[in-house]
């Protein structure tokens, strides 16, 4: 009967043990997941910020104005405005330049005798 209590207080201790060791892994991820949520708050914050900061930096008004101070444009009026006009027969398809790399059609031009 001695060796039978023995043999049932390890067991117990076991147990024991393993309730503990169990509870303190609890414990840990407890931890963990209250830190993955603060950490979440917090880039949830930075996001709003950020989102706040782009609107703010890409409003109509404030790239004008940039764009007259720093850069020195002017705004477009029809006074200034240049039209180029070019003679119909002037040009010809022979002007284009022939691009270097080109499309999958470029060997039914060839093909056609497109290269010169």
């Amino acid at each position: 009967m001695n060796r039978l209590n023995i043999f049932l207080l390890m067991i117990v201790m076991g147990c024991a043990l393993s309730v503990v060791n169990a509870t303190n892994q609890q414990r840990q991820i407890f931890i963990q997941l209250q830190r993955a949520q603060s950490q979440e708050r917090q880039l949830q914050q930075d996001y709003s910020q950020l989102q706040y900061q782009q609107s703010a930096l890409s409003k109509t008004s404030r790239i004008e104005q940039l764009a007259t101070a720093s850069l020195k444009m002017q705004a477009v009026s029809t006074g200034r405005t240049q039209y180029l006009t070019l003679d119909p027969h002037a040009a010809k398809a022979e002007d284009a330049p022939i691009p270097t790399s080109g499309p999958a059609s470029a060997p039914s031009a060839t093909a056609r005798g497109g290269v010169r």
